[in-house]
């Protein structure tokens, strides 16, 4: 009996394998629906503050368990994890690499917003092919199975890990020694038990070796130790999670960044011969390539609306955009900017007028 069950779990497995290429994904891997060592920093990190605002990683079951600490209080049922991963890289220059004076008046949009399609539904609609063939292998009603791609209570990296994808780096992104770390991650839970069927090894050995140029380069001090970030700090949360005004001690270290950001990823070794992705979902738009700041700074809700239509950057809003384009004006040393911004200090976006102001002030102590 044992062995037919291992067989057959093997079968579901190579099904899984065989659809997920299909859908186009780049890498998958099965890993057990177990509580991994890394989940038991997860209820301090949020007990210290280090999730900011983003209160939907502090969901909590009935108990009032996080439910991200442990697979066991969201998804009991749950027997196997499923995650694909899929390149997002572009054929384009790095943030760290943007050189000339012109760029000093241009914004970063990180990477995995260039591209035409939200990457939350471009790659669920890929992950929906990998359920629908498992659920046609198993041919049975008792199966479930739940699909996520940063909307579920797990945290999918630590999944990722334990599934033979990569290892978490020292600025807790997933690297794959052959890809890189520019790749989205869908995950699947299902009562299936695939545990059998993982591979001698896992989970993927850490290559970060004495590699510390994520955490040297980090502008604002983010990766407070090697494999903890301090989401209240992040480029990236200031600029797409945390609504209302930066704190002004935090601002001169956001750059020219706008939406996201891309240097702890930039400056890792293993990114330096990162493959371009093929799928169109993830081409870059020429105009959100270092966009330019005063057209951010001043656009519109009707122009945000038909520019970020189905675009991630919309999670950031019009104001938030508004707010980052005017703090990136006030880094950029280009006092050209001074007229627009003493326009802006008079905006009737409080935070708008507040960061202008700032912006200004920079301009002008720095001559």
């Amino acid at each position: 009996m044992f062995v037919a069950i291992m067989l057959r779990s093997a079968e579901i497995t190579a099904t899984i394998t065989q659809a997920a290429k299909e859908a186009g994904f780049d890498l998958v891997g099965v890993a057990p629906a177990e509580d991994a060592p890394e989940l038991e920093y997860f209820p301090r990190w949020i007990a210290e503050g280090h999730g900011g605002e983003m209160k939907y990683l502090e969901a909590r079951d009935e108990q009032g368990r996080l439910k991200r600490a442990s697979l066991a209080h969201a998804a009991p049922w749950a027997r196997s994890i499923v995650v694909c991963a899929i390149n997002y890289n572009a054929a384009q220059p790095y943030s760290t690499q943007a050189t000339g004076d012109s760029k000093q008046e241009r914004g970063w949009i990180s990477r995995y917003a260039w591209g035409p399609q939200d990457y939350h539904d471009a790659v669920m609609l890929r992950l929906r092919q990998v359920e629908a063939a498992v659920r046609e292998a198993c041919g049975t009603d008792d199966l479930v199975t739940r699909c996520y791609v940063d909307t579920g209570p797990i945290v999918e990296r630590v999944a990722a890990k334990y599934a033979g994808i990569g290892w978490i780096g020292k600025n807790t992104c997933i690297i794959n020694q052959k890809v890189g770390s520019w790749i989205f991650l869908g995950v699947m839970l299902t009562s299936l038990d695939l545990q059998a069927d993982l591979e001698p090894g896992l989970p993927a050995p850490d290559r970060c070796g004495s590699c510390t140029r994520c955490i040297d380069a980090c502008p604002t001090d983010a990766l407070i130790a090697p494999y903890q970030l301090d989401s209240n700090k992040c480029i990236s949360y200031l600029t797409i999670e945390k609504r209302g005004a930066i704190p002004d001690e935090l601002r001169s270290g956001m750059g020219r960044h706008i939406f996201g950001c891309d240097i702890c990823q930039d400056v890792c070794p293993w990114n330096r011969k990162a493959p371009a992705a093929n799928a169109a979902e993830f081409q870059p738009r020429p105009e959100l390539v270092n966009p330019a700041l005063d057209w951010l700074a001043e656009i519109s809700a009707e122009e945000f609306r038909r520019t970020f239509r189905g675009s991630p950057v919309r999670r950031a809003k019009r104001a938030g955009l508004r707010r980052n384009a005017v703090i990136a004006m006030g880094n950029s040393g280009e006092r050209n900017f001074l007229p627009l911004l003493d326009r802006l200090a008079a905006d009737e976006d409080e935070v708008v007028r507040g960061s202008a102001e700032w912006a200004v002030k920079k301009l002008n102590s720095a001559g």
